[in-house]
C-alpha cells in the first residue's frame, strides 16, 4: 500500500507506516500572524510599563524594533525574529522585569515564541512558569 501525502500544515502530524502508540497525549499550539501582532503590542506596552533603566530601555527598544520589522514582512521572518526576541527576553530577565511584571510580559513573549515554532523553543525555556 502506498500513501501519497501532499502539503501538510498542522500543529501535530504523525505519518506512520505501522502501529503507533501515543502515551500522555499530544498537544500543539498554532499562533496566527494576527495573534502574534496582538502579542507584540502587549509586549511593547509591557516593556514600556516596566520602567527599565535607561540603558536597558534603549537595548529593549532596539530588539522590539527588530522584532517588529520581522513581523512586518509579507511573510513574517521567523529566523530574523527569534534571536531578537531571545535577546529581549534575556534583557528582561537580567533586569528582573519578567519576575516583577509577571504575565504582562511573560504571556506575550510566550505567544511570540510559540509563533516561531521550533525557533522559539530556546525562548520558551527561558520563561518562568507564571502564565
Amino acid at each position: 500500500m502506498t500513501f501519497n501525502i501532499g502539503n501538510q500544515n498542522a500543529a501535530n502530524i504523525n505519518n506512520v507506516g505501522r502501529d503507533q502508540h501515543i502515551t500522555g497525549g499530544q498537544t500543539g499550539v498554532v499562533v496566527t500572524p494576527e495573534q502574534a501582532w496582538q502579542a507584540f503590542a502587549q509586549l511593547r506596552a509591557g516593556v514600556t510599563a516596566a520602567r527599565l533603566d535607561p540603558a536597558t530601555s534603549v537595548a529593549a527598544e532596539k530588539e522590539l524594533g527588530d522584532v517588529e520589522s520581522g513581523l512586518r514582512q509579507p511573510k513574517p521572518d521567523r529566523a530574523r525574529i527569534a534571536p531578537r526576541l531571545e535577546r529581549l527576553t534575556r534583557l528582561l530577565l537580567a533586569a528582573g522585569s519578567l519576575a516583577s511584571a509577571g504575565s504582562s510580559l511573560v504571556t506575550p513573549i510566550r505567544i511570540l515564541a510559540q509563533f516561531l515554532g521550533t525557533l522559539g523553543a530556546p525562548i520558551l525555556a527561558l520563561l518562568p512558569i507564571l502564565a
